[in-house]
């Protein structure tokens, strides 16, 4: 029986590449092709030839050791139907074709049209298959189509491909021996090593070890997982280059961005555009231009419109720098802890919670954020500042805060024009719940503050005073009462207070640089001229500052 080729042959390199195909054939199409002159098929060797015009539609019939010869290849076969005029035979029986010294395939049966150079290989027996064999890439399938005017070979109904390290399974499939280009569809699957790539659509190239992502495909390796929908990946480096949007996870903390390049060998990974970095396990994340994140060794670093975020309680903290740097210590051990640089002009807010500053240091040793350069931290009605802030977190919620030099404290009433306000060379303040209940001065402490009449809550007037230490006791967001070991001051009515009194040498209300909303820490808004604080500290200590912002 012959076996026909008016099955369509289904090339998929035509789907994936139609775009580069358009290109392609533009060019070509302006030089004319050259026909391919056909040659014929010769027979080398058979042990018996049997020929009877009217029996075997006019083939001739060769048994035992049969072998043909056709362009630099030769096919062997137990038995066959040779065609003459067709040019073209049937082989049966331990088919098998080599070309060169690097190219054979091997079948139960076989059907070569000489004209088209297409050779169709078949197995009977579901323990074997047809093998292509390549070098150090070797095709199984089926049936196997193989076009030698290519030099591909294609299959419809499933086959692998394997080489050194890698296996790659699908429904359809195409081989180029020449560029060892692959492409697959339906049902594909890649396992290099510890990598697993799935995925519908593929391109890959066993020389290069390239897959070429052009669909929906899922990437796992080690603890990594992937998924991208455009890109290339290098199945021996372990590096991925990632478009539109893909996405790298890694033990709870997961990159998106516009286009994300990855080694996982290295373990890291740089983003570019809309970048989106979330930690499951530590409830933190970033929002940034540029993101760079070292696994191995603990290293991130984020810049271009970032936002830092905090997420472990019930409202979100967000965090704005022109840059921010993450460094881990004691990687891998029990003792591992982080440090986080924020530097220029750093905004921060949640509902409970507000502060500026142009850079911060955030330790996770002892869940310390220090403050730099006119710091300013506000909760609810309370403004801190200083030369220095350290606020040290409990859970992500303020636990306390140490202001250091130049220590000023400010209660903004609710009448006009009315605040409660302290001002001392360094101040300590407590928290209960994220709000303010306590608060001390040390040294130098200067106090102006409007003591309400319990019985009736009217404020009685206004109280100046000086002393060396101060406790101011908050209750519901007010100032509820003041203690002091020893004080000088005077107290004003109401009436009589006088306007210069009002206020403490150095006192400003800076609501109009308080961030109000999540999407205003973009919005950097420096103080008046003037009312910048000058540094005061020793030489040693400035040296210090350095040093922990240049880590």
């Amino acid at each position: 029986m012959k076996v026909g080729l008016g099955k369509s042959r289904r090339s998929i390199s035509l789907v994936l590449l139609c775009a580069l195909c358009l290109v392609v054939y533009g060019a070509a199409s302006s030089t004319p092709k050259k026909k391919t002159e056909k040659s014929r098929v010769y027979l080398v060797h058979a042990d018996e030839l049997f020929f009877d015009i009217w029996k075997n539609n006019n083939a001739q019939v060769l048994r035992g050791q049969v072998e043909f010869e056709h362009d630099g290849a030769h096919l062997y076969c137990d038995s066959a139907n040779y065609f003459e005029q067709s040019n073209s035979f049937e082989a049966w029986g331990h088919v098998k074709m080599v070309q060169g010294d690097t190219l054979s395939l091997t079948g139960d049966y076989g059907f070569y049209d000489g004209d088209n150079k297409l050779l169709v290989a078949k197995v009977f027996d579901s323990g074997k298959q047809v093998v292509l064999r390549n070098r150090a890439t070797t095709l199984y399938t089926d049936t196997l189509y193989f076009d030698r005017n290519d030099n591909m070979g294609y299959y419809d109904e499933g086959g692998k491909i394997v080489d050194k390290t890698a296996t790659l399974t699908s429904w359809h499939g195409e081989y180029h021996t020449d560029s060892k280009d692959a492409f697959f569809m339906d049902k594909v699957k890649l396992v290099d090593g510890n990598s697993t790539l799935t995925t519908d659509t593929l391109v890959y190239n066993t020389r290069s070890k390239l897959a070429n992502i052009v669909g929906p495909s899922d990437i796992v390796s080690g603890k990594s997982h992937i998924y991208s929908e455009l890109g290339y990946y290098n199945t021996a480096k372990k590096q991925a280059e990632l478009l539109n949007r893909s996405r790298v996870r890694n033990e709870g903390r997961t990159i998106v961005a516009d286009s994300i390049w990855y080694d996982g060998i290295t373990g890291v990974s740089e983003a570019f555009r809309k970048v989106i970095y979330n930690d499951s396990v530590n409830k933190n994340g970033m929002r940034c231009n540029y993101g760079y994140y070292d696994d191995l060794n603990g290293y991130a670093m984020s810049t271009d419109s970032v936002v830092a975020l905090e997420y472990s309680q019930k409202d979100t903290l967000y965090m704005h720098a022109d840059t921010f740097k993450v460094f881990t210590y004691n990687i891998d051990t029990d003792s591992v802890y982080r440090v986080m640089h924020g530097y220029n002009k750093v905004r921060a807010y949640r509902i409970d919670i507000q502060a500026v500053c142009d850079s911060l240091v955030y330790n996770s040793k002892d869940s310390c954020m220090t403050m730099y350069t006119d710091p300013i931290l506000w909760n609810v009605n309370q403004q801190l500042l200083g030369e220095m802030v350290q606020v040290f977190m409990k859970d992500s919620v303020v636990d306390r805060a140490h202001v250091i030099n130049q220590a000023f404290s400010i209660e903004k009433l609710p009448e006009d024009k009315m605040y409660n306000q302290v001002s001392s060379n360094e101040m300590f303040a407590f928290f209960q719940n994220g709000e303010m209940h306590e608060g001390q001065a040390v040294d130098n402490v200067l106090v102006a503050y409007y003591p309400v009449n319990e019985s009736d809550s009217t404020y009685e007037g206004l109280v100046r005073m000086e002393t060396s230490k101060m406790r101011l006791i908050m209750e519901k967001k007010k100032l509820s009462s003041i203690w002091t070991p020893k004080a000088n001051g005077i107290m004003y009515p109401m009436t009589q207070i006088p306007p210069e009194k009002r206020f403490l040498e150095g006192f400003n209300w800076f609501d109009y640089v308080r961030p109000m909303s999540k999407d205003d820490i973009f919005d950097w808004r420096p103080k008046k001229p003037g009312t910048e604080i000058r540094p005061t500290r020793r030489k040693g200590e400035m040296t210090q500052e350095k040093k922990t912002l240049a880590l």
